[in-house]
This record gives C-alpha cells, sequence and structure tokens, in this order.
C-alpha cells in the first residue's frame, strides 16, 4: 500500500510514520518535501513563499511518482495544497495549472490518514507558531479530504487519539484491506 500521513503541522505526523515504520517493517518511508529540500541545501524562509511551497508541491508529486509499493510518505500533494490555499499570497498561487497533476498523482495513493487537531489539542504548539494559521490549515485539509470538492478520489482514514491508538487504527485499515 501507499499511504500518506497527512495533517497541519504539529499535528503528530511524524511520530505516527516512526510509529508505522516499526510496525511494517516491509514499508519505506518518505521524508516530507520540506525536509527533503532543507536536506539538500534549500533554504526556505521563516515564513515559506508561494515559491517555497510550489518547490515541495513539486517534489511531493516527484515521490509519489518514483515510490515502491509498500511506503509511508510524511505529506503528500494534499498538504501542500492546504498550505498553498491557507497562504497570505494565496491568490498568487494558480491552483487550476496545478490541480490535474496533483489529482493524477494523488490516486496512486491507496491511503490518505488524517490526523486533524483534536479537541483538547494533544499537541502543545510552541509559542513560536501561529495557532490560527495551524488552524486555518487544518480546516483547509479536512475540507479537500473529507468533503473533495477537487475530485482527488482517494480512500481517507482520519485518526484520533495517542501516537499508539492512531497506528493501531491505521494497522486494523490496512488488515482489513488485505482481507
Amino acid at each position: 500500500m501507499r499511504i500518506a500521513i497527512s495533517g497541519t503541522h504539529f499535528s503528530g505526523k511524524s511520530s505516527l510514520v516512526e510509529a508505522l515504520s516499526e510496525a511494517l517493517p516491509r514499508y519505506t518511508t518518505v521524508e516530507e518535501p520540506y525536509r527533503q529540500l532543507q536536506d539538500e541545501g534549500y533554504d526556505f524562509a521563516e515564513f515559506p513563499s508561494i515559491e517555497d511551497f510550489e518547490l515541495q508541491l513539486e517534489r511531493s508529486l516527484e515521490d509519489l511518482y518514483e515510490s515502491p509499493p509498500n511506503v509511508i510518505f510524511d505529506r503528500c500533494p494534499i498538504d501542500i495544497l492546504g498550505y498553498l490555499l491557507s497562504h497570505a499570497d494565496a491568490e498568487a498561487f494558480d491552483l487550476d495549472a496545478w490541480m490535474p497533476r496533483v489529482q493524477t498523482a494523488v490516486r496512486k495513493l491507496d491511503l490518505v490518514v488524517l490526523l486533524s487537531i483534536e479537541a483538547p489539542d494533544r499537541i502543545v504548539l510552541p509559542v513560536s507558531q501561529d495557532a490560527v494559521y495551524r488552524q486555518r490549515v487544518d480546516e483547509i485539509l479536512r475540507e479537500m479530504v473529507l468533503e473533495d470538492p477537487y475530485g482527488l478520489d482517494v480512500d481517507v482514514l482520519e485518526v484520533n487519539g495517542s501516537v499508539q491508538m492512531r497506528a493501531k487504527q491505521v494497522l486494523t485499515y490496512i488488515r482489513n484491506k488485505d482481507h
């Protein structure tokens, strides 16, 4: 299966990827595009620009096309769209130009696991983070994957609880899908 772990920043994605990686040793993990590009020397602004997010979107699309069959992605193109659509300069992003490529690539996923902000919030947000922006990204992501206004047509599993509970929900889904 090709599984993407999706959610706003500080939602527990990396922790869930790590837990699933341990539980599914035959799976490869793919780090989020932001980290990949940073590791390659790309210098992001403190608050990434539209161009920075478009570069991440391009990398995320490439990751989907180049990945093996059993893989867990820390983020996918849907996440990057969420950030682009909630960006202060969102009007500079040409959604219509990107959407056909995003739709095609996302359909390569077997499952998007959505980590939403829970109430009460399980994550202690650092003071340096903008809680309003985080919430806006969360709302856009939820709308994109749960209501599917862009015709992404991908299976979605919204998980909640501790990392262990979330991992158990994903593993149960995978087991039931295999039978």
